[in-house]
């Protein structure tokens, strides 16, 4: 289980190309955030607007095939206790799936 840190992961999009073409981008970003959910165990996930506007970069019938993108998680203090928050952001080209070392990206 990811404890807090830097994840790079590669999210396959092919499964949205199976059902209608008319919200294939919708159910893209969807499915980010529940990839994203499920590998990091976060209570919240935040996509940021760069990673959103690759996915709707060529509209919303034909987004990519796979996006590679990285996942900072942290523990957040709030009133009803600490939450696990994952913010997903765009990762750089030559980036290795996996955990990031502390003095990589």
């Amino acid at each position: 289980m990811p404890r807090e840190g830097r994840w790079v992961y590669v999210i396959p999009l092919r499964k949205v190309y199976w059902g209608r073409r008319s919200n294939r981008a919708d159910r893209a970003v969807r499915l980010i955030r529940r990839f994203v959910a499920r590998h990091t165990k976060a209570d919240e996930v935040r996509i940021l607007t760069e990673v959103n506007n690759i996915v709707w970069r060529r509209g919303r019938e034909k987004p990519p095939a796979r996006v590679k993108v990285l996942v900072d998680v942290r523990e957040e203090k709030g009133e009803e206790g600490t939450r696990r928050v994952a913010v997903v952001r765009l990762a750089a080209g030559k980036l290795k799936p996996g955990k990031l070392e502390a003095g990589r990206g």
